[in-house]
């Protein structure tokens, strides 16, 4: 077994845990887009980004693809960690910007603004469509292509694939065919239709840098009632 700190709390998991895993155990959470249970880790959207270490050396990396290690310390929801979560999540609203669990995730939080020009791209390159058909419908009928800024998901050549058998598996786990949200226009950019209420509790920083991790908050459900 494994003994590791996450947030203050020290707990133990088994050997080859990820950190994401062992968060998610205690019931801490942390968004995903690229990640799926059943699938292997990929680590492309970079929503699970986690704090590690301590002081000036503490850096940020992917929980989902991060291995669980003796004696490291953990953060969750740091300041530094919700920062980059943000900017991620307005670079993913740039690209598909009528993808509800985007939006929904943008509202989460707390961004009302696209600050990055829309290019409406729609495909956000989380490769679950390439982990499903390859892994779970062993078909492996789309993939990646090229590097960078060519890189996209399609057939070789972009002939129709004889092993294809039209599951809709590629589309049931793609983040970008799911639900979508009408609001479009780059003025609005952030629908904000299903924004959460500002949380009572961090206002009044009670974890120093941190941000409450309980989900739902109680504090939250209260202020709903008055």
């Amino acid at each position: 077994m494994i003994t590791l700190e996450i947030n203050g709390l020290i707990t133990s998991v088994e050997e080859g845990t990820t950190v994401l895993d062992a968060a998610r155990g205690l019931g801490f959470p942390i968004p995903t887009l690229c990640h799926m249970e059943g699938l292997s880790p990929y680590g492309a959207c970079r929503l699970c980004v986690v704090e590690i270490g301590e002081g000036p050396r503490a850096k940020l990396v992917s929980s989902c693809t991060y291995p669980a290690e003796e004696g490291l310390k953990v953060r969750t929801a740091s300041n530094r960690v919700l920062r980059a979560r943000r900017v991620i999540l307005e670079l993913l609203l740039a690209t598909c910007p009528q993808s509800k669990i985007i939006q929904d995730l943008a509202s989460e939080y707390g961004i009302r603004r696209q600050r990055f020009k829309q290019e409406y791209d729609d495909c956000i390159l989380c490769g679950l469509c390439v982990r499903m058909c390859q892994e779970q419908m062993m078909a492996g009928a789309i993939g990646f292509r090229g590097r960078g800024e060519t890189r996209s998901l399609g057939t070789p050549f972009d002939v129709q694939s004889e092993v294809c058998r039209l599951c809709g598996g590629c589309i049931y786990v793609c983040p970008a065919c799911q639900l979508r949200c009408t609001y479009n226009q780059p003025e609005k950019a952030v629908c904000g239709g299903c924004a959460n209420l500002p949380p009572p509790c961090a206002e009044k920083e009670p974890f120093d840098d941190m941000m409450c991790y309980m989900d739902p908050c109680v504090a939250c459900e209260i202020k709903k009632k008055e």
